[in-house]
């Protein structure tokens, strides 16, 4: 039996419709090598299954099924048999035995937008992308945040600091407006905001106003009041930051901003996605009010911390109850004890619950019109996990009641299958399927750049295998839609981990940070991140060669002026390819070969097919790739798209000869190659 012709997959290729509805029929498809097997069944839950071999393509047969669906999750796997040689077939590939664990899952009802599936995204960090608005920019000393004053940076090109949370670069809305040009050239088809509410920090995590977007990112119209006081260690005498972030006009103006904001991205054919930091809140938020901002100003409750008979009280969890620990009672639950993000309280309070899912449903309705949330830590919203899936669940209806196209992605480390079961997320940030495998692959280092593993350096066999077991933890739909980064704001810079340097900014200096990168590298990761299933995302100024240790580093400012224009112009280039050839948006993917430092894949659908190879090792190597198992032709030629080596890259036509399904490769070192084949006159398929 030619096992490495089996294949199977959740693909509209595979799986017909790839996205069914309750009750509905659908036909499951199987691939073995022509005249090469005696039978294929299906296992169900209810018993095996004879297929009937439906047609011949190529070099292949391909059995099919029609299977009722009902309204819960069809579960099934394939087997194979040739005279006394049995083997089954799941979504980790070939096995010699039955495992249930892998076995390919459908959900009937359950779907991801259409729009999201390998989208290109890009990430902004706002505050270090562009000042296109000074009149906005937080002030030396306008309010004090854990215990020290906020901070005005007038050097847009100086690193950030080890406690950077306070200072302030001046990046806005209006520098995101004025730079969509260049995004748009970019091809950027999704900009995902981390949070844009009105918060304290710098990172916007801490929430202190969920109804609006920050003044300072957006739009401030009434200006008034006073910075704090030299010496000043209280923030009832922040009047100018009280007027800045309370006063309605502000925030109704910042507020109308981000909605044509997102109305001329929706003209441009650009979707937005926002990030949603539900688990917790911020000291300063006007449900708790501890650093008293609203207790004086008209319109507003009191907040929790300052009055016991807040109508905010339940939405937190006080460990001193008594009526005596008000008023400011400091005695609450801080998500990891951290007393300036209180953690809230869903459990005890069903009025937070429905506020937060209004918010989730007021800012994907008219006049703002998102189209998806990122959802922060989602996993930790409450105090139990049974909580967190009722929540959740109810936060997907009520979500996709309003606008079914939605995207719901989360953040989650670990295998994140019991949230991926059709009710809750559509997908999440993809760190166990992508980020995490490939940096250690290419780089031998950990997304922090806190451990280096000489062990998982170019170890082919750990990358496959990591794949294959987290990708097998995804639905179809929910791998499509996974965002796949390579660098983000909690991590290192993708190519500052290419100079192999373990360690933190505060110990090694941002210097550190930027030398002996490796560009080759780089442009290795950006070609399996545009070729790879799901959302590539596009952390904004990887493009540009930006460099950073982990969290604050991470978050320099974009170096407009000083971008590396070779490398994005290598990023445009890949984002083309990645939405020029079909294949690499919804197709299928298979592993074609492998060993130490170097991987070779197929990407294919219908009747295109592409072929992606890796060479990371400092040393010149003649591969053969058989790509044959990808549905190439056996006998053609195939024509060179991208060609990246060690000291830049190439889109220059060139053709290589297909003979017997292989292909021989002289690959240079850290090169990549991005192949399709030759299209010839198309021969009969023989139909049984």
């Amino acid at each position: 039996m030619n096992k490495d012709a089996l294949f199977s997959d959740g693909t509209s290729d595979y799986v017909s419709p790839a996205q069914p509805d309750w009750n509905e029929k659908i036909t499951l498809r199987f691939r073995t090598a022509q005249n090469d097997v005696d039978e294929v069944r299906i296992l169900l839950e209810t018993g095996k299954y004879a297929m009937r071999k439906v047609c011949t393509k190529g070099s292949f047969d391909y059995y099919a099924i029609e299977c009722q669906l009902s309204e819960e999750p069809f579960r099934y796997s394939f087997e194979i048999l040739k005279d006394s040689e049995v083997c089954y077939y799941n979504r980790c590939g070939v096995s010699k035995d039955i495992k249930r664990f892998y076995d390919f899952v459908i959900v009937p009802g359950f779907s991801t937008p259409e729009w999201a599936k390998g989208a290109v995204m890009y990430q902004i960090f706002v505050d270090r992308f562009y000042n296109g608005d000074t009149s906005n920019d937080v002030e030396e000393r306008e309010y004090i945040y854990i215990g020290e004053p906020c901070r005005k940076v007038t050097d847009w090109s100086q690193p950030p600091e080890a406690m950077d949370i306070r200072r302030f670069y001046g990046g806005d809305l209006a520098g995101v407006q004025e730079k969509l040009d260049y995004l748009q050239e970019l091809g950027v088809e999704v900009i995902y905001f981390n949070p844009l509410f009105v918060s304290p920090s710098n990172h916007k995590y801490d929430i202190q106003d969920y109804d609006y977007i920050d003044p300072h990112y957006g739009k401030i119209v009434e200006d008034a009041g006073e910075v704090l006081p030299w010496g000043s260690q209280d923030n009832t005498q922040a009047t100018k930051y009280q007027v800045r972030t309370g006063k309605r006009e502000n925030l109704e103006a910042s507020n109308a901003l981000f909605a044509r904001l997102v109305e001329e991205m929706h003209q441009r054919g650009m979707r937005v996605i926002l990030d949603g930091v539900f688990n917790h809140c911020g000291s300063f938020n006007k449900w708790m009010d501890r650093e008293r901002i609203y207790e004086q100003q008209p319109g507003y409750p009191k907040g929790a911390y300052v009055d016991a008979n807040s109508p905010y009280r339940r939405f937190f969890r006080f460990f001193d109850e008594r009526d005596s620990a008000w008023p400011y009672n400091k005695n609450y639950d801080g998500w990891w004890g951290h007393d300036t993000l209180p953690k809230l309280n869903y459990e005890d309070s069903p009025e937070l619950e429905q506020y937060i899912i209004d918010i989730g449903k007021k800012w994907i309705s008219p006049p703002y019109n998102i189209d998806g949330w990122r959802l922060d830590v989602a996993a930790d919203l409450g105090y139990s996990n049974e909580y967190n899936h009722m929540f959740w669940k109810r936060f997907r209806k009520e979500i996709k009641s309003v606008n079914q196209d939605v995207l719901i992605l989360a953040e989650h480390y670990g295998d994140p299958a019991e949230w991926l079961q059709g009710d809750e997320w559509d997908s999440v940030m993809n760190y166990d399927a992508f980020m995490e495998p490939l940096t250690w692959f290419l780089t031998g280092m950990e997304k922090h750049s806190d451990e280096r593993r000489m062990d998982l350096w170019g170890n082919a066999d750990n990358f496959v295998n990591t794949m294959r077991h987290f990708m097998a933890c995804m639905m179809t739909p929910s791998l499509q839609v996974a965002m796949n980064q390579l660098s983000n704001h909690d991590h290192s810079r993708f190519l500052t981990r290419t100079n192999h340097i373990v360690g933190r900014v505060e110990h090694l200096g941002a210097k550190a940070a930027e030398e002996g990168v490796n560009y080759a590298v780089m442009r290795e990761a950006v070609t399996v991140q545009m070729t790879w299933p799901g959302a590539p995302a596009v952390y904004y100024g990887d493009e540009a060669g930006l460099c950073g240790f982990t969290d604050p580093d991470n978050r320099r400012t974009y170096p407009w002026g000083k971008e590396n224009k070779e490398l994005i112009a290598f990023h445009k280039e890949m984002i083309r390819i990645h939405k020029e050839e079909k294949p690499l948006r919804k197709g299928s993917l298979k592993m074609l070969y492998w060993e130490s430092n170097i991987l070779a894949y197929g990407r294919f659908q219908e009747e295109d097919q592409i072929i992606v190879v890796l060479n990371n090792s400092k040393e010149l190597k003649e591969v053969t790739v058989p790509v044959w198992q990808a549905e190439v032709p056996e006998k053609g030629r195939m024509m060179r798209l991208m060609y990246s080596y060690e000291d830049g890259y190439t889109t220059e036509r060139d053709e290589y000869i297909v003979e017997d399904g292989e292909i021989v490769l002289n690959m240079g070192r850290h090169s990549a190659i991005v192949l399709k084949p030759l299209k010839t006159e198309k021969t009969s398929d023989a139909l049984l």
